[in-house]
């Protein structure tokens, strides 16, 4: 089911996850070879965002972590997040291989941790997600007008694979412009020759089908993330971009998370199904 911004966290579905550790909010790695190895208890809620590390002694002397129904008694434990005799708050681990999460970003939050650039996408997230270590980041960005489909997750590796350009996922998008697209619009996107302004390198052929009955509205269909991309080929042909979603990434839609603010977890399954491992 989809989670809207202050609920807490739907059941624990993992993700694939892998990796070096890496430093808070860096592209250093997943959580897999974390969870399936001894780890003392007070990180192991600091990384999964329960609380802070020094926070911990208080939780274990509450007694909210537990083994086997017993209190664990010292927060430098040894534990190991998927054993599933390990729970926390009464509860399993809060998905300890790391989350990819599929957000319906609505228009007016930035794709930015900083607050100074105003409401982000990630204030959308459930409160024990955005203290997780590492931190959540975008899977490549929105633009702050631009809605639909956002990938998030804690996987540096996994990142790193779903917007590595010799991955090539494919992107879609849902394009409204001022002025009609013109008739060979379609062929130079797709020819893998348009260079846009300030680039050396052309642009991966992409598929540009045009509304038959309006020409002002079609779907892009992308296999890189450059800079603004989508806005600077329509401009190209002459066309300013008015509204920009994105419907798809790879197989993914957002069926399970059709409002704007709705949160879903992606399984493995489905992101196997959809591109693959992410490598």
């Amino acid at each position: 089911a989809p989670v809207r911004a202050g609920q807490p966290p739907p059941c624990v579905v993992s993700v694939r996850a892998g990796g070096k550790k890496g430093k808070r909010g860096g592209a250093g790695g997943g959580a897999l070879s974390t969870a399936s190895s001894p780890e003392r208890v007070d990180r192991l809620l600091s990384r999964l965002g329960y609380c802070a590390r020094s926070e911990a002694k208080r939780w274990v002397a509450a007694g909210r972590v537990t083994m086997d129904g017993e209190p664990v008694k010292r927060a430098d434990a040894k534990v190991v997040a998927n054993d599933p005799r390990l729970s926390i708050d009464g509860e399993v681990p809060d998905h300890p291989n790391g989350i990819l999460a599929l957000v319906h970003k609505p228009a007016g939050v930035v794709c930015s941790h900083d607050p100074r650039e105003g409401p982000s996408v990630y204030d959308l997230l459930p409160a024990r997600w955005r203290g997780r270590n590492p931190r959540m980041e975008t899977v490549g960005r929105l633009d702050k007008d631009t809605t639909g489909l956002l990938l998030l997750t804690d996987d540096g590796r996994l990142n790193h694979g779903l917007t590595s350009p010799k991955k090539r996922v494919p992107k879609t998008y849902e394009v409204c412009v001022d002025a009609d697209f013109p008739p060979d619009a379609p062929a130079v996107f797709a020819s893998g020759t348009l260079t846009l302004s300030g680039e050396a390198k052309p642009c991966l052929p992409a598929t540009l089908r045009v509304d038959e009955a309006s020409r002002r509205r079609a779907t892009l269909t992308l296999v890189e993330g450059r800079y603004h991309q989508v806005k600077r080929m329509c401009e190209s042909a002459g066309c300013v971009v008015t509204s920009l979603h994105r419907r798809s990434f790879g197989g993914m839609t957002l069926e399970g998370a059709e409002e704007p603010g709705q949160i879903r977890v992606v399984t493995k399954e489905e992101l196997d199904r959809s591109i693959g491992d992410g490598e």
